[in-house]
């Protein structure tokens, strides 16, 4: 069980970071780019979250603990 909520943790920042991507590549378009680039700093710490996320579940819910 809490290897499947790990992961959907990971997944849904995966999501949430893939939103703030697209808000910076809009805010870019639409010529702010102070929009852009503070959106594209959101998505990279939410990317580095999901991803501790994903790696922190598949190394702590392993049965193998050696």
């Amino acid at each position: 069980m809490n290897r499947i909520l790990g992961y959907l943790v990971g997944i849904l920042w995966l999501v949430l970071a893939s939103g703030a991507y697209r808000n910076a590549s809009a805010g870019r378009v639409a010529g702010q780019e102070d929009v852009g680039f503070w959106w594209t700093v959101i998505a990279a710490l939410l990317t580095i979250a999901a991803l501790g996320a994903l790696v922190g579940t598949t190394i702590h819910t392993r049965g193998d603990r050696g």
